[in-house]
């Protein structure tokens, strides 16, 4: 299927999916309230605004970067808003059905009007209290301080002098509409500060052009690490224009991994860092796409294998390559709960944390930054230490 018409589906259904969310919390909060005709209009027409302000942060964005960033604030929070309500007025509605089976079984009298009015006016304010207080917490986690998580991984036939060697892992930063040049900065003292021996960046760092976010991304020129910087796209970054970011990757010191292997090396101790292009690279054409034969056949048996490779669902093919550790990103640790259940589906429950899949080994990232709403709701800000330990995994 080409790109843009797979582009074009997505679009679609999303429209369909946004659409049926503003319906929903229309009929609950407006008119299944009873509100009286001047506040249902007001409602009725901020409900409308809201909804179309999304395509128009995107079509903003294509035209001028500083217009999409400023209506990114407001649309992509009340994307959040609106996905978290509609979670919480469906469980009140589960809650009112249970009810309503239950008096119906007993052979009460259904509620009358004026209850039933009352009823959804506290079960829509007990639902809109409730998802103001998740994001409003979500935006505090989204903006504030990356948890750095240490991951010890035993890999056999590590060598002693690579014992206690670090990686650092940063993924998923998405600078664009709402994450700019100032949150870039204060990352990459943060990880300069954890004096890696190198630093892997497992894709989808932007959501824009390198003409829009030249500057925003330019402090990831200051990152450190004495075995080097190196990069997998993500499909993130065939959205906005691989061939262009590869050659702004390449600009900014990082060393781009396109299907391809490097030796790591510390005295006589060795292993392999590999990195395969995105899962849905080879929709876009013109060579990508991920090819673990070309980076990883004719491995020297012995030699431990680390593969950076943007999605988690991507360690069945690597697994049968004979991968020792994969790192991954992506999924962003399902960012919004309860919605991360979707991201889950999507990548076959790999989602966030450590899997054993196989003789491989995986490491998923919650992730450095945030796509869309500036908000986390039960998965916070992450930046990956992983500590490679010599011996046999237990």
């Amino acid at each position: 299927m080409p790109p843009w018409l797979l582009q074009v589906i997505l679009a679609v259904v999303s429209i369909a999916i946004q659409a049926g969310f503003h319906l929903y919390v229309w009929k609950r909060l407006v008119r299944d309230t009873g509100l009286s005709p001047r506040p249902r209009r007001v409602a009725t027409i901020a409900l409308v605004v809201l909804g179309l302000s999304l395509p128009l942060t995107f079509w903003a964005s294509r035209l001028a970067g500083w217009i999409g960033g400023t209506l990114g604030w407001v649309s992509f929070g009340w994307m959040a808003l609106l996905a978290l309500t509609v979670v919480a007025l469906a469980a009140v509605d589960v809650v009112r059905l249970v009810v309503a089976v239950v008096r119906r079984v007993r052979g009460r009298p259904d509620v009358d009007h004026g209850r039933r009015q009352a009823l959804a006016r506290i079960g829509g304010g007990v639902a809109a209290f409730a998802s103001v207080g998740a994001v409003g917490s979500g935006v505090i986690e989204a903006l504030g301080d990356h948890q750095v998580v240490d991951v010890p991984v035993t890999l056999p036939g590590l060598g002693a002098e690579l014992d206690g060697f670090t990686i650092v892992q940063i993924t998923d930063l998405h600078v664009g509409n709402t994450i700019g040049r100032r949150f870039v900065g204060d990352l990459v003292e943060r990880v300069n500060g954890l004096r890696p021996d190198l630093i892997a960046v497992t894709g989808d760092m932007v959501d824009g052009t390198v003409a829009d976010l030249r500057a925003a991304v330019a402090p990831l020129a200051q990152l450190r690490a004495p075995h080097g910087v190196w990069f997998v796209p993500g499909n993130h970054e065939y959205y906005a224009g691989i061939g262009p970011w590869l050659a702004e990757v390449a600009r900014l010191g990082m060393t781009p991994l396109r299907n391809q292997r490097v030796e790591i090396r510390r005295g006589a101790a060795r292993f392999d860092l590999a990195g395969v292009d995105d899962h849905s690279a080879d929709r876009f054409g013109g060579g990508h796409g991920a090819d673990y034969a070309r980076a990883l056949d004719g491995r020297e048996p012995g030699v431990p294998c680390v593969l950076l490779a943007h999605q988690p669902r991507q360690v069945h093919a690597a697994e049968r390559f004979g991968v020792d550790l994969q790192l991954s990103g992506h999924t962003h640790g399902g960012q919004i709960w309860p919605w991360h259940y979707i991201v889950s589906i999507q990548q076959g429950g790999l989602i966030a944390g450590r899997y054993q899949i196989g003789r491989t080994q995986l490491y998923v990232s919650r992730g450095a930054g945030y796509w869309g709403p500036p908000v986390r709701v039960a998965a916070p800000l992450e930046l990956t230490r992983v500590i490679l330990r010599a011996g046999s995994p237990a």
